[in-house]
C-alpha cells in the first residue's frame, strides 16, 4: 500500500551480513506514533521484535505473524552453535508465542518457522527460517489481497460501510483484510464511503483505519463508538466489516473488543456483518469462541490517552479520577450466527463449521484473480 504515494510493507527483515551471518534487523513502521509522525522502528534482536510485538508497536494479527516469523529468524541467526543451539531457539520461541495470546496468526507463523529449518544442518538453519519467514510475508499479502477480490462483489456505488479498529493495510503485511475489499472497491470505481469506529482505548480507528484510507483517497469519517445504533436506525450505514484475531472452527471471530456488540446492533437494524479473515487466522483445533483466549491489557490504557497538543507536542492525558480502576479486556467473540459471512482468500464461506470444514479441505480451489 502506499505512504506518501510510496508503495510499502508494514514488516520486513534485512540482513546486511547475509541471512547467516547475523545481524539480521527486523524494520516495521511504528503504529504507535501515528497518524502524528511516520516512522520505522528497527529491531536488533528477537528480544526486541518480541517486545514490540507486546508493546503494540506492531499491532493487528497477520502483521504480528510476520513479525514473529522475522524474530524467529532473528533467534535462529543469533543462536550460538553446538549444544545450546536448540534450548537457544527453544527459549526464543516461547518468548515470542507469549507476547500475544490472542491472534492466532503468531502461532502458525512460528511453527511454519521453526518447521522449516528443523532437520537442517546448523549452519543452514538460519537461512532457511529467513527464507520462510519471508515466504510467509509474501503469503499473507496475497491472502489479504484476494481477500479483497472476494469481498468486492458486495460493493454498491457509494456503500457506507462500518469498521471497527483497524484491519487494514497496517494490521496486515499488506492490502488488509477488512479494509481490503474498500481497497479493491476504491480502485474499481464504487466509491465506498467508510465510517470507521474510534475504537477505544487505544483508538486504532481513529488513529490508524482513518490515516491509511485518507494515504489511499478513500472517504472517511471517523465516529464515536457509541455513535453505531442512531446511524444504523437512520440507514446510514448498509454494511459492516470487521478482521479477526482468531476464527474458531465453528465461525465464532475474536476481534478488538466492541465488535460483539456492533454486531448485536447490526443484526437488530438488518445489516450484513462480515468477518474477513486469511486462512491463517482459522484455528480449526479451538472449536468455538468460548475456548478463545482473551488478552486482558494495561488498565492504563483506559485511564490515559495520548494525542498531539494544538502546538505540536504528543502528550500523555489522564481521563479518570486518581484512585480510579479499569478493566480492559482486549478482545470479545462474535459468534458466527450473527456473521453474515467470512471473507476470505478462497471466497465467502458461510459461518459454520460445516463450511468451514469444506473450504479446508479443499484450500486449492481457485482463487479470485481480478
Amino acid at each position: 500500500m502506499k505512504v506518501q504515494g510510496k508503495q510499502m510493507r508494514t514488516v520486513w527483515a534485512e540482513a546486511p551480513g547475509g541471512a547467516d551471518g547475523g545481524g539480521l534487523t527486523v524494520r516495521m513502521i511504528d503504529q504507535q506514533l501515528l497518524p502524528h509522525e511516520f516512522k520505522i522502528a528497527d529491531m536488533a534482536t528477537h528480544r526486541h521484535t518480541a517486545d514490540a510485538i507486546r508493546r503494540m508497536t506492531i499491532r493487528g494479527a497477520p502483521a504480528i505473524g510476520a513479525a514473529g516469523a522475522y524474530g524467529l529468524a532473528q533467534a535462529f541467526a543469533e543462536a550460538p552453535g553446538g549444544e545450546q543451539n536448540a534450548p537457544y531457539i527453544d527459549a526464543a520461541y516461547e518468548l515470542l508465542r507469549q507476547t500475544r495470546p490472542t491472534a492466532y496468526d503468531l502461532f502458525y507463523n512460528l511453527d511454519r518457522v521453526r518447521a522449516a529449518a528443523a532437520g537442517s544442518p546448523e549452519q543452514d538453519r538460519a537461512a532457511r527460517a529467513l527464507a520462510e519467514a519471508d515466504r510467509l510475508a509474501d503469503e499473507s499479502a496475497d491472502r489479504c489481497r484476494r481477500i479483497g477480490l472476494s469481498g468486492l462483489p458486495l460493493f454498491e456505488a457509494g456503500m457506507h460501510v462500518m469498521t471497527h479498529c483497524n484491519a487494514g493495510w497496517l494490521a496486515t503485511v499488506d492490502w488488509g483484510t477488512a479494509l481490503s475489499p474498500i481497497y479493491q472497491a476504491h480502485r474499481h470505481g464504487k466509491a465506498p464511503v467508510v465510517l470507521a469506529d474510534e475504537t477505544r482505548p487505544r483508538l486504532q480507528g481513529a488513529n490508524l483505519t482513518a490515516w491509511e484510507l485518507a494515504q489511499e483517497g478513500v472517504e472517511c469519517e471517523i465516529i464515536a463508538d457509541n455513535a453505531s445504533g442512531l446511524l444504523m436506525r437512520r440507514g446510514e450505514i448498509q454494511m459492516v466489516i470487521t478482521g479477526a484475531d482468531r476464527v474458531a472452527a465453528n465461525g465464532d471471530a475474536a476481534n478488538k473488543i466492541g465488535t460483539y456488540e456492533k454486531a448485536v446492533l447490526a443484526r437488530e437494524h438488518n445489516i450484513p456483518f462480515y468477518v474477513a479473515a486469511p486462512f491463517s487466522t482459522f484455528d480449526l483445533n479451538c472449536p468455538d469462541g468460548d475456548s478463545i483466549p482473551i488478552e486482558e491489557r494495561d488498565p492504563d490504557e483506559v485511564l490515559y490517552a495520548q494525542g498531539k497538543t494544538d502546538d505540536g507536542r504528543i502528550e500523555r492525558v489522564r481521563l479518570a479520577p486518581e484512585g480510579a480502576r479499569a478493566r480492559n479486556p482486549a478482545f470479545d467473540v462474535t459468534p458466527a450466527a450473527l456473521l453474515a459471512g467470512l471473507i476470505t482468500e478462497h471466497g465467502i464461506i458461510e459461518p459454520n463449521a460445516e463450511a468451514i470444514a469444506r473450504a479446508f479441505a479443499s484450500e486449492a480451489a481457485p482463487a479470485p484473480t481480478n
